[in-house]
């Protein structure tokens, strides 16, 4: 028999946790119409898709962020409690 849409939407989900390197993690967020059009822009113009993109970006950030810190602050950082949802 065979699958739903739905059951093939829920398969894919499910393994995506343990995809790639260090698996991967849904994002679901609303932003402005101007940062979505920004975004659309900044990864046409870097030739790469906007997910590349922003991951990039935020890759980037976090380096620079870190590179800055002492061992302290830095401990500090990665010891940031988890966001709920």
């Amino acid at each position: 028999m065979a699958t739903t849409s739905a059951e093939r939407q829920r398969a894919y989900r499910a393994r995506r946790p343990c995809a790639g390197e260090n698996g991967e993690r849904r994002l679901q967020n609303w932003v402005s119409t101007a940062a979505a059009l920004a975004l659309g822009r900044l990864a046409r113009h870097a030739r790469i898709t906007r997910r590349a993109f922003l991951e990039k970006l935020l890759l980037d950030a976090d380096q620079v962020t870190t590179r800055a810190m002492s061992d302290e602050v830095f401990d500090q950082y990665f010891a940031l409690p988890r966001n709920k949802r």
